[in-house]
């Protein structure tokens, strides 16, 4: 609770006055740790928004990993139109045919007809099936799944117990109970011989065969139906001949080929060459952005502090114009990150990670960023890199493989530059995340949030100091008020009964 204060009424003083005075040179370390507080805000700001740029930064270098960004291939084909084909990375220019010899289809079974509730009366998805049982379903001629049915399930319940049950099965397959045509159509979800099945109707016990449910599933009495029509896919490319194939793409010399249709009459002709646009572009990208995030942070580093600009007070900010405000702040903001040893040590790391030899490559190949048209300028830059677009075609057009090498090799000797990088900005991302923390996570225990902690603590122990040494003040002041007060009553009291008010 504050004390009475009283104003000098009995001396003369403006108390008001001479309190705030004295308050603000007991205030002058308050005001500097509130000045240091919101400039360590403003490190914090600055700090995040530059780890955001590397975040950034990291997703566009997540590419120089990958060996299919280097595809200097390219695929055209002509003739049949069997086939779909697109060269890979590590494909080889020249002509090919290929044909297309079988599909690979996945196994089916159709009801023989549709099946009738009653004589005048085809079955629906919502009817019950009317008769209970045991479904067997059979690959190799040995038992993978029963699946037992109850008399009261619906043709649909019946079609989706008989699909979850193989779920986990070879095959695995699909059901549907159409109404349009009042017929059970089953099918494998994969394609190729293994997945041929054969279908058995038990009683309830299993100890007998059991025409009725027959009846209900394939619209006959047989006892048993086995698929035959899955198949495994083949082709021949350039007379090597490719079987046994359980998909409709399979990939042969670096050329995916996507088998469209059997070929009849002739075959596909692809023609493979070479193709470097995509890889020039994708790293003309990457070094825009590179340079772009390089360049903005060497600014900063260099950034001119200047130290007799400190954040203003609310107090200050009362007695200036909006102009005036913001001429002071863009100076007081200046240098946030001048010389800042975490952003230094980064650009630093990362002229390294671009410019070192890439270890675990063989003598003679490309094993350096400048032997495909890729520099760093003065150190002065930061490290920015310059590309000669014509070197980097010619290499990727010549030795397309080294190239993609040199980016994404990865061996106990080394690591290639797009591992290097992406490894490096990744670590730069966390360190900067540790020091100034990331708006993204819920628990922040960064340096610069602990720092900040400890200041807003040190902050309100200071402002209750403060509330008492003015308390302090008023205190003395209204004591003296008092005691003048009461020294002015008496010496009135002296004057009027010894000098009879004269």
């Amino acid at each position: 609770m504050s004390a009475m204060r009283i104003g000098g009424l009995a001396s003369g003083m403006d108390t008001d006055s001479i309190v705030k005075q004295m308050m603000q040179i007991q205030k002058m370390p308050l005001d500097k740790l509130m000045q240091q507080k919101v400039w360590t805000e403003w490190q914090q700001e600055a700090t995040r928004e530059q780890n955001l740029a590397f975040s950034s930064l990291r997703t566009s270098a997540s590419n120089l990993r990958l060996q299919s960004s280097f595809n200097a291939y390219s695929a055209e084909t002509t003739g049949s139109g069997s086939a779909k084909v697109t060269a890979g990375a590590t494909a080889m220019s020249g002509k090919y045919d290929v044909e297309v010899k079988a599909l690979a289809t996945p196994a089916k079974y159709t009801s023989a007809t549709g099946i009738q509730r009653t004589p005048e009366e085809a079955a629906k998805s919502t009817d019950a099936i009317g008769v209970a049982g045991r479904i067997l379903v059979d690959v190799g001629g040995e038992t993978d799944v029963e699946v037992n049915i109850t008399a009261d399930m619906t043709y649909k319940a019946v079609a989706d117990l008989l699909q979850s049950e193989t779920a986990g099965s070879v095959p695995a397959l699909r059901v549907n109970f159409d109404d349009t045509t009042s017929r059970f159509f089953i099918s494998s979800k994969e394609l190729g011989q293994a997945q041929n099945f054969s279908l058995s109707f038990k009683t309830a016990d299993g100890a007998t065969d059991n025409p009725e449910l027959s009846k209900q599933i394939t619209g006959t009495n047989d006892l048993s139906v086995t698929t035959t029509n899955g198949a495994n896919g083949s082709i021949v490319i350039d007379d090597v001949e490719v079987t046994g194939l359980t998909s409709n793409k399979t990939t042969v010399n670096g050329l995916t080929i996507e088998m469209l249709k059997v070929d009849t009459d002739g075959s596909s002709s692809i023609t493979v060459s070479s193709d470097p646009e995509k890889p020039v572009q994708m790293l003309k990208d990457f070094v825009e952005a590179y340079n772009k995030t390089i360049e903005d942070l060497q600014k900063q580093i260099v950034e001119k502090r200047y130290p007799d600009f400190q954040p203003l007070s609310d107090e200050q900010k009362k007695d200036m114009s909006d102009n005036e405000i913001e001429l002071w702040e863009e100076k007081a903001r200046s240098g946030l990150l001048r010389n800042d040893p975490v952003m230094k040590s980064a650009l630093q790391d990362l002229r390294r990670a671009f410019m070192d030899k890439v270890g675990g490559i063989g003598e003679g190949s490309i094993n350096l960023l400048s032997q495909i048209g890729i520099n760093t300028g003065d150190y002065r830059e930061g490290g920015k890199l310059f590309i000669d677009e014509d070197k980097l075609r010619t290499v990727l057009s010549e030795k397309p493989d080294e190239v993609m090498n040199l980016f994404t090799v990865r061996s106990a000797a080394g690591d290639g530059i797009g591992a290097r990088v992406y490894d490096k900005l990744n670590d730069i991302v966390k360190n900067l995340s540790s020091q100034a923390g990331s708006p993204a996570s819920a628990v922040d225990n960064s340096t610069m949030s602990k720092k900040l902690r400890r200041m807003e603590t040190e902050i309100t122990r200071w402002q209750d100091r403060l509330t008492s040494i003015e308390d302090r003040y008023w205190s003395q002041f209204t004591a003296m008020e008092k005691a003048l007060s009461k020294m002015n009553s008496q010496s009135a009291w002296m004057q009027q009964n010894m000098f009879g008010g004269m």
